[in-house]
């Protein structure tokens, strides 16, 4: 779920409303403060509200949140202050994500699963992350032998993977298939979307930019039905366009094209955020107008 932001800087509640609830109708479960939302940007006090407006406009409806931990290089492992976001996103009936920190993903591997053996006693289930490099500095791809661990973690119901590389993915798809078949591999891999064909379920930025086009594809696919193919090629076409260097602009790029579509009234990102080229409205007209096609 992409946060959207006013000109003046402030959030944008009524289209981020407006978004997840079109998210959940298209078939989605919606992800909130992921990267997508900013969250490494937002203060506590934003977060908090992300989760009730989320609640609020999904009336019980699943959702998934990040967990987040400030920190910076060097720092210790903040065990508690994972523990206490993931309570707070299971209060407003959400599922943690747990998104990397410099404290986690800087521990050496036995450590580190044991720090998520712990993170699994303080939740009843919970997503972990695998996030690359490309997207935030303190992001972290596992070693197989760690991934492993971490499927075995029974409150542990799958992973988000990151590193943009089919291989690795593969790599994981395999092992759980080996391990433990209802393990949830989530691909972040924007590059590679279809991914899906291959049994990895997705938690991609690029579905915010689509989520009824998305849901669209999953029910061809499910279905059996060749416009899958068209569809998904497109969508890719986008993907590659978004998510190019430098990859964190990919989230200006999706505030353009929700209001190209006219979801939302403001194109600016978060502040903080890489921006992109104003010749891309061109470039993300046209893909659009190819997606319109397939409508």
């Amino acid at each position: 779920m992409l946060l959207p932001f006013t000109e003046t800087g402030e959030v944008d509640w009524r289209g981020f409303t407006a978004h997840l609830q079109r998210t959940a109708a298209a078939g989605l479960i919606p992800a909130v403060n992921m990267d997508t939302g900013y969250v490494n940007l937002l203060d506590e006090t934003t977060q908090l509200a992300v989760l009730e407006r989320t609640q609020t406009a999904l009336g019980g409806r699943p959702f998934a949140a990040g967990a987040f931990v400030a920190d910076g290089p060097g720092d210790a492992l903040n065990l508690d202050g994972y523990g206490s976001a993931a309570a707070r996103i299971e209060k407003h009936g959400g599922t943690p994500v747990i998104f990397p920190s410099y404290g986690l993903t800087s521990l050496p591997n036995e450590k580190l699963i044991d720090a998520y053996r712990q993170l699994g006693r303080m939740c009843d289930r919970f997503y972990a992350f695998e996030l690359g490099a490309m997207f935030a500095p303190f992001g972290k791809i596992y070693s197989l032998e760690v991934y492993r661990e971490l499927v075995n973690i029974q409150s542990c119901i799958g992973a988000k993977h990151s590193s943009l590389s089919r291989e690795l993915e593969w790599q994981r798809l395999k092992l759980r298939d080996q391990v433990r078949p209802e393990f949830r591999v989530l691909t972040g891999n924007d590059l590679g979307i279809d991914m899906v064909m291959y049994g990895s379920d997705y938690l991609l930025g690029l579905s915010t930019f689509a989520p009824d086009l998305f849901g669209r594809r999953d029910r061809y696919w499910r279905d059996g039905d060749s416009r899958f193919f068209a569809l998904n090629d497109v969508l890719q076409y986008l993907g590659f366009l978004a998510f190019r260097e430098p990859v964190p602009a990919y989230k200006h790029s999706a505030a353009m094209f929700l209001k190209l579509r006219g979801w939302i009234d403001c194109d600016e990102p978060h502040p903080n955020c890489p921006r992109r080229p104003e010749s891309d409205r061109e470039l993300l007209a046209g893909i659009w107008k190819q997606l319109e096609a397939l409508a």
